[in-house]
């Protein structure tokens, strides 16, 4: 079962999302909260897989809520919620770590689809945003890092296939390679670039212009 906390400061949009949630064998709601603050304790009493969590809340809102819990042991993935295609909030929570971030409307099939694919390590962007998202990473570029430098040959050139967004299996059969290998590869870049996920990669590279 993957194990979910729902943070929003609606009761409607709990109850609905729960319902939804809770439809499925696979999936279960183990919390909920309704601001940032009472967030940090149900997901510290129930140790959810993946939180759902409001940007706009009152007491403490999304992004406070989710610097602090990325900031512990073995946090969850979250995935942030949005009235609005893109934001300077969806970008800033992205930079901290959340595994993505979803428009409220978005089709039930796919908010449920979201939740599997960042329970099983990859991350979600709500799809209309995702040129507005890394365009507004690419307005300013920041100098190359000097850790982007001990990047071995081959990995800055699974890191630049990684960046245009391609899949491991893509790169595989571009690279001729297993997709173990390049599993292997993400997971060391990963590494030394000090990125959680591949959404922190693509970013990273359109931050520093290697994209």
């Amino acid at each position: 079962m993957i194990r979910v906390v729902l943070v929003d400061d609606q009761a409607l949009f709990r109850a609905g999302i729960r319902m939804l949630v809770a439809s499925q064998p696979d999936l279960d709601v183990v919390g909920e909260a309704g601001d940032g603050r009472e967030a940090l304790d149900v997901i510290g009493a129930t140790r959810p897989d993946v939180v759902l969590m409001d940007i706009r809340m009152p007491v403490m809102d999304g992004l406070t809520a989710t610097a602090e819990i990325l900031a512990r042991p073995e946090p969850p993935r979250i995935v942030m919620l949005t009235t609005f295609d893109l934001d300077e909030a969806a970008a800033r929570a992205i930079r901290q770590g959340a595994s993505g971030f979803l428009l409220k409307d978005a089709d039930p099939e796919f908010l449920l689809a979201a939740i599997r694919t960042v329970h099983s390590g990859s991350s979600v962007i709500a799809a209309s945003a995702t040129r507005d998202l890394f365009a507004h990473f690419a307005e300013a570029p920041k100098p190359v890092p000097p850790q982007y430098v001990t990047l071995t040959d081959r990995e800055k050139e699974i890191f630049a296939l990684a960046a245009r967004g391609l899949s491991n299996a893509e790169i595989a059969g571009r690279e001729y390679l297993s997709e173990a290998t390049v599993k292997t590869h993400i997971s060391r870049i990963l590494t030394k670039l000090a990125l959680r996920d591949r959404v922190q990669l693509v970013v990273f590279a359109f931050e520093h212009g290697l994209a």
